[in-house]
């Protein structure tokens, strides 16, 4: 029998979002084309899912054009690197030519535009710009920090029993990938009821990092400590890691906001609930999923001697100057850049003003 669903386009088929999004759609019976940057294991895992997947270049409006053809409805995830507002205007560009049904976009929760994040800022600009295309209605996805983000130090976690990281005592209710590949997926199989609406997925708990790292001890079956670390420490430990600098460059600025409690206000939130049905996953859950999966997790003398070895190189290595970098990549500076939670603009877009 044919299926008469649409198709839809998932961008980032692989990543974090991607796949669950993938997933959940193939699960309902819709066919998915899914985009990747290039032929891997990720990509044959989504060909055994189901999913027809392309090799296409996000940045190449040719490429964007014959990844639609066929396609109404679509997933659109700006990349994290650089240019990544022109990657928005290409996937715009296309959408429009394509005549799709509904896009629906992964923004960010402090997108506004006087972030001193340039990644940020291009995010907010995107946002402006999708629901100038005339004939595709657009659906906004406004995630905080997400869980998965602390298990970048999940080897230091579970070899050396220190959840280290410049968070200060921030607060956080993260959400997990599946559930937002739930979300964004129930936009895309009924958008009729989104069209115009953003929506911020979030977990179901506001934790403290004491807390956070409480549940990786009561996972991981020994002691856990949270290390309040700075920020040139995360871009140390990112650097020796091999994260791309102009990430890291981004990346850390998130920190002070974290700091300032930004991705406490307004959260939790009951959007997992009310789009997909049910509730979303608490962090001992999530956590629990995440650990089985990671080898480093297993407390074993060469995961530990590597740990330790990592977190050695980065203490005794010279902080590299992300300024610097933003001026020699020409980032675009801004006089008077404000973090989220200092902006009355940001408040204001967020309905979290205080009388």
């Amino acid at each position: 029998m044919t299926n008469t669903k649409p198709t839809i386009l998932v961008t980032s088929g692989a990543g974090n979002t991607g796949r669950p999004v993938t997933q959940n759609l193939l699960q309902a019976g819709f066919p998915v084309r899914a985009m990747v940057r290039r032929e891997d294991d990720r990509a044959q895992k989504l060909r055994e899912l189901g999913a027809e997947v392309v090799v296409a270049n996000l940045f190449d409006v040719r490429d964007l054009r014959n990844a639609m053809t066929g396609v109404q409805r679509a997933y659109f995830v700006a990349p994290h690197g650089p240019n990544g507002l022109h990657a928005s205007m290409a996937f715009a560009v296309a959408a429009q030519e394509a005549k799709l049904e509904t896009v629906t976009t992964l923004s960010q929760w402090l997108s506004h535009p006087g972030h001193p994040s340039l990644a940020t800022r291009e995010l907010w600009l995107a946002d402006q710009i999708s629901p100038w295309m005339p004939n595709v209605d657009v659906v906004q996805i406004n995630p905080g920090w997400f869980a998965w983000t602390y298990f970048l130090v999940l080897d230091v976690i579970s070899q050396l029993g220190v959840f280290p990281m410049a968070l200060g005592q921030g607060r956080n209710a993260p959400p997990s990938n599946e559930d937002m590949g739930a979300v964004v997926a129930a936009t895309l199989v009924d958008p009729a009821p989104h069209i115009g609406k953003a929506y911020r997925p979030t977990g179901p708990k506001l934790l403290a990092p004491e807390e956070i790292a409480a549940t990786f001890a009561k996972v991981l079956g020994r002691d856990v400590k949270y290390s309040p670390s700075s920020v040139d420490m995360f871009v140390k430990a990112a650097t020796v890691a091999g994260f791309p600098a102009h990430d890291i460059s981004q990346v850390r600025l998130y920190f002070t906001d974290y700091q300032q409690d930004a991705f406490a206000l307004g959260a939790p939130t009951n959007v997992v609930r009310e789009l997909t049905g049910r509730d979303a996953e608490d962090f001992e859950t999530i956590c629990r999923r995440y650990v089985s999966e990671r080898p480093e997790a297993n407390r074993t003398l060469g995961n530990k001697m590597g740990a330790l070895g990592r977190l050695v190189r980065a203490m005794l290595m010279r902080t590299p100057d992300m300024d610097a970098f933003q001026r020699e990549q020409n980032h675009p500076p801004l006089s008077d850049a404000v973090f989220a939670k200092g902006s009355q603009e940001w408040q204001s877009s967020h309905l979290l003003r205080r009388p």
